[in-house]
């Protein structure tokens, strides 16, 4: 089995550095990052499988709050594997030179304007008011200005209230009835759950998909990314976590209550019950190949138009899309 045959790897470099004698090439597991919220829901399936021994692959996983903590990770080559926000994953390409590729999509969007009124039915009808969101010069920022812009508003018509944290935007609105917040998913529910009257106003991935449905683009919050050495030289192995990623963001999204139970287990969201009332608004996918990539590349083609920095400076090539063969 291939697990198998990693642990022996394993036990031949521990011979190894007691005897001198030859080495294994494979490393003792396959590193996995992600960052705790919806890219981790969809892979607890994955991690429990993982510690039963039931993957085709042993596999470490790492979580972590920030995508720079895994970032250099991927840079130093602690990572082989890591699920990061989708327009890093383009800067990280043109950081390292195409070091990096994307195999899969792993969250679509994540992003939803929120009210305790009932003002809001359009994108149209943000016209005069005020917003609070966090993130300046983040996706978050830039997709709400763009589908103001694609539906005739700019920021001009809008005022725009940044927020350090999304916490600090469910605070305001727990404080103010006539508060508008733009947040993120498991954060939408959790306040939702605090205060009865939170509604969702309007959800951002179908705005996108009305101006974007004849390109293909999708809106995408996290991608799944590998080191090009790791796959150039493990190609077996990206393919068996591809079909595996697959099946455990199927389990979340098909079974949220036991899902739910895992999440919160390992700390991903505090609390089951968030969890398994978020999982249907988090768009947990795991989206490959050439869907994968027209999705991608027509969203990291609207950042770019918008602020080339946010993509790193330009555009990744053709190689940054892996495609399974």
């Amino acid at each position: 089995m291939k697990r198998n045959m990693l642990k022996l790897c394993a036990m031949l470099l521990s011979v190894t550095a007691l005897t001198g004698a030859g080495a294994c090439a494979e490393e003792s597991a396959v590193q996995v990052g992600s960052l705790k919220g919806p890219t981790s829901m969809g892979i607890v399936s994955l991690m429990e499988k993982a510690e039963a021994g039931e993957t085709a692959y042993d596999y470490e996983f790492t979580m972590a709050t920030a995508a720079d903590d895994l970032l250099s990770q991927v840079i130093g080559g602690k990572l082989d594997i890591a699920m990061v926000p989708a327009n890093v994953s383009s800067i990280l390409y043109n950081k390292t030179e195409g070091g990096i590729q994307v195999i899969d999509l792993n969250t679509l969007g994540v992003l939803y304007v929120v009210e305790c009124g009932d003002t809001i039915q359009s994108i149209s009808d943000l016209a005069g008011k005020t917003i609070y969101l966090t993130g300046k010069g983040t996706s978050p920022d830039y997709v709400l200005q763009y589908l103001l812009s694609e539906n005739g508003l700019s920021t001009d018509d809008v005022t725009l209230e940044y927020k350090s944290e999304a916490t600090e935007v469910v605070s305001v609105l727990a404080n103010d009835a006539s508060a508008i917040g733009l947040l993120p998913q498991p954060f939408v529910t959790a306040a939702g759950m605090k205060n009865e009257n939170l509604r969702i106003a309007l959800d951002l991935t179908a705005e996108w998909e009305k101006v974007q449905e004849e390109s293909g683009s999708r809106l995408v919050t996290g991608v799944t990314i590998a080191r090009s050495e790791f796959i150039e030289e493990n190609p077996e192995i990206i393919a068996d976590f591809l079909s595996e990623h697959e099946a455990s963001a199927a389990y979340t999204n098909e079974n949220p209550a036991d899902a739910a139970a895992l999440i919160a287990e390992k700390g991903i969201v505090e609390k089951a019950p968030i969890a398994e009332k978020a999982i249907p608004y988090c768009n947990i996918t795991c989206v490959k190949g050439e869907e994968m990539k027209s999705a991608l590349e027509g969203y990291l083609g609207v950042l770019c138009e918008l602020d080339p920095t946010s993509v790193g400076g330009s555009l990744p090539s053709e190689d940054f899309y892996y495609i399974l063969k």
